[in-house]
C-alpha cells in the first residue's frame, strides 16, 4: 500500500483528545519516573504545539471517516525513528509502552491503538503534499524561535545503505524485461513477448539452469537475453506509450548499454569497462555505487547535514545517489545563510556573530568558495593540496601571478598565462622550449611537449584558502568546532535499521524517513536544552 487516495477512501482530519482521564491517563504514572528533559517529556509537554491536529489539515479530505488524530500519529511516528522500529512494531510499543502514550498527551492504558497501515498511509499523505518535511521543519521552527539556531554550520555526509540487493548484469537484464511486460497491457505484452527468441518467459526470478562454471554457457546466455532485449526495444522504438511502460523502457535501454557491448563475432558481452552513472538494481533504480573512501566503498545513497555546531541541532538534510559528491548539495544544505530562506513569520532573535561553514576537503571546491565569499561568509572549509603526478613538483611550486597572468616554475622561468576555449579554464601556461634544457625538468615533468600549468577561474581563492588553513588559529578553530558533525552522525547512525540501513526504496521517500529521522535527533537535543513553550515569550530553552 504506497498511496491511499481520498477519492477512494475517503478520510477527515481527527482530534486529539484534550481532556486527559485522571484515574486511566498515563501522565500520572510517568511523571517523575520519565525525564523532564527527555524526549517523552518534551512531546507529552509540547507536542499539541508541535504536532497540533492542524498542521495535517491539508493532507485530509473535507468528509469521509475520521482519522486517527495527526497528532498521535506524528508522535508516533517520531518515536518510530528513535527506536529504529518497523511499523508493526511501532504499533506494538504504542500499544504495550505507557511512554509511547505518555508522550502522545497521556492517552489511557486501554486506548485502543490503530493499525501499522496507520502509518504507511500517514507518510502517503505528507509524501503527496506541498511540505512533506514538515515534521522536521516545525522542530526546526521551534529551536530558530528559542534563539538556539546560530550563523555557523558545518556539513558533512554519510552512506546510507540501500534496502535492496545489488544485481549483476544477467539479473538486471532479465529484471528490466521482465519488469517491462509486468507494467504493458494484455495486447503490448503478447507483443512484446512474440519479440523473445530465448525461450525465457521471464515469470521467474531465478536464474536459468545452466552450468555457470562453463564460460561458454554463460556467455550463451547473456547473449540471448540481450538479444531479447535489443528486439523489445527496437519493437517499441517509434511508439508512444503509457508513462510507466515508457519509465520501464527507459530503464531497460540503461541496463544494456551501461554494461554491455557486442564484439568483432556478433556476440554480446559484459563490457570491460564500468559506467560512470551505473545502475545496480531494477528495484531502487536511483541507488548507486559509492566510495566513502578509496578502500571504501557501499552501494546505495550519501546522507547529507548541516549542523549548527554550538546548538548541536540538524538545521538541513539533503540524500544524493551514492556517487555524488559532497559539494553538489552544500549550497542546498546553506539555503538558510545564503538566501535567508528561514521562516520569518513568527518573532525570533537575530543571530549574532560572523556566518561561518566548516567541511573537510570534500567541500574544498573553488565554486563553494566563491559562493561563501560572494556572501560575505567565512569559509572554514579544507582545501586539498594539489596533486604530484607520478611524484612530479605539484601545482603549488610554481608562482601564479594572476595580475601580471604569468606563471613562474622551481626553474625561475616566467612564461605569459594564454586563454583556452574551455569553460573550466582561465587560461594554460607552457613551458615546452624551456623544459627541455631544464636541470630540473625529470622532476617536473615527462611530457614530450614540456609542463603545462592549467589556471581555473578560482585558483586565487583556492591559493588563498590553503595558506590560510595552515595557520595555527584556523587549525585550532577548526578542530574544535568540525568534529561537532561527526558526533551528530553518530546520534543519526545508531540504529542499523532505519539508521545506517534505509528502510525504503527510491531516493524521494529515503529523503523523506532521513528527514523525519533528523528531526527525531533535534527533538532529543531540544529536549536536554530544555525547550518550552511560554505564553510571554514563545519558544524559549530553560
Amino acid at each position: 500500500m504506497d498511496v491511499i487516495l481520498d477519492r477512494e477512501w475517503p478520510m477527515t482530519i481527527g482530534t486529539t483528545p484534550r481532556q486527559a482521564d485522571l484515574w486511566r491517563g498515563t501522565a500520572a504514572v510517568c511523571q517523575g519516573r520519565v525525564g523532564e528533559r527527555s524526549i517523552w517529556a518534551v512531546l507529552y509537554r509540547e507536542g499539541d504545539r508541535l504536532f497540533a491536529d492542524e498542521l495535517f489539515a491539508d493532507v485530509f479530505a473535507d468528509v469521509g471517516r475520521r482519522s486517527v488524530p495527526p497528532r498521535i500519529v506524528a508522535t508516533v511516528m517520531v518515536l518510530q525513528r528513535l527506536g529504529g522500529l518497523s511499523d508493526r512494531e511501532a504499533v506494538e510499543a504504542f500499544c504495550f509502552d505507557v511512554r509511547w502514550k505518555y508522550a502522545c498527551g497521556g492517552l489511557a492504558f486501554d486506548d485502543p491503538g490503530f493499525s501499522h497501515t496507520v502509518l504507511v498511509d500517514m507518510r502517503a499523505r505528507l509524501a503527496a503534499s506541498e511540505r512533506p518535511n514538515r515534521i522536521f521543519e516545525v522542530t526546526l521552527q521551534a529551536a530558530r524561535q528559542a534563539g538556539l539556531v546560530g550563523v555557523r554550520r558545518v556539513l558533512d555526509s554519510t552512506p546510507l545503505y540501500d534496502a535492496v540487493a545489488t544485481m549483476d548484469t544477467l539479473t538486471l537484464l532479465r529484471s528490466a524485461i521482465r519488469g517491462l511486460l509486468a507494467v504493458a497491457d494484455a495486447e503490448l505484452a503478447a507483443a512484446l513477448r512474440g519479440c523473445v527468441s530465448s525461450g525465457d518467459d521471464y515469470a521467474s526470478t531465478a536464474k536459468p539452469c545452466i552450468d555457470w562454471e562453463d564460460a561458454a554457457q554463460r556467455e550463451a546466455l547473456l547473449h540471448t537475453r540481450a538479444t531479447d532485449a535489443t528486439a523489445i526495444l527496437a519493437h517499441l522504438d517509434g511508439h508512444e506509450l503509457p508513462e510507466l511502460v515508457a519509465q520501464a523502457a527507459v530503464l531497460l535501454a540503461a541496463v544494456v548499454g551501461q554494461d554491455l557491448e557486442e564484439g568483432a563475432d556478433g556476440m554480446v558481452r559484459i563490457a570491460r569497462k564500468v559506467a560512470a552513472d551505473r545502475i545496480i538494481s531494477t528495484v531502487d533504480p536511483q541507488a548507486r555505487h559509492g566510495h566513502k573512501t578509496a578502500a571504501r566503498g557501499f552501494d546505495g545513497y550519501k546522507a547529507h547535514v548541516a549542523v549548527d555546531p554550538d546548538a548541536e541541532l540538524i538545521t538541513a538534510t539533503e540524500v544524493t545517489p551514492g556517487n555524488s559528491g559532497d559539494a553538489e548539495v552544500a549550497e542546498r544544505l546553506l539555503g538558510d545563510l545564503l538566501d535567508g530562506e528561514e521562516d520569518r513569520s513568527q518573532p525570533q532573535p537575530e543571530p549574532a556573530g560572523q556566518q561561518a561553514v566548516y567541511g573537510d576537503a570534500a567541500y574544498g571546491a573553488g565554486e563553494l568558495l566563491q559562493r561563501l565569499d560572494n556572501a560575505q561568509i567565512t569559509a572554514m572549509v579544507k582545501v586539498q593540496p594539489p596533486p604530484a603526478v607520478c611524484g612530479h613538483f605539484p601545482k603549488d611550486r610554481f608562482v601564479i601571478d594572476l595580475a601580471a597572468q604569468t606563471v613562474t616554475c622551481p626553474a625561475a622561468v616566467t612564461v605569459a598565462i594564454r586563454p583556452t576555449t574551455s569553460q573550466r579554464h582561465v587560461g594554460q601556461a607552457a613551458f615546452g622550449p624551456a623544459c627541455a634544457v631544464c636541470s630540473l625538468a625529470s622532476q617536473c615533468t615527462s611530457a614530450k611537449r614540456g609542463r603545462t600549468i592549467t589556471v581555473g577561474p578560482h585558483e586565487a581563492l583556492l591559493a588563498a584558502a590553503r595558506t590560510r588553513q595552515a595557520e595555527p588559529a584556523w587549525l585550532a578553530d577548526y578542530r574544535a568546532t568540525r568534529p561537532k558533525v561527526e558526533r551528530k552522525l553518530g546520534h543519526l547512525m545508531r540504529r542499523r535499521h532505519g539508521g545506517r540501513r534505509a528502510r525504503v526504496r527510491g531516493r524521494a521517500k529515503v529523503a523523506a524517513d532521513f528527514s523525519l529521522l533528523a528531526a527525531t535527533v533535534n527533538l532529543a537535543r531540544l529536549g536536554v536544552l530544555g525547550l518550552r513553550w511560554t505564553a510571554a515569550a514563545g519558544w524559549a530553552v530553560a
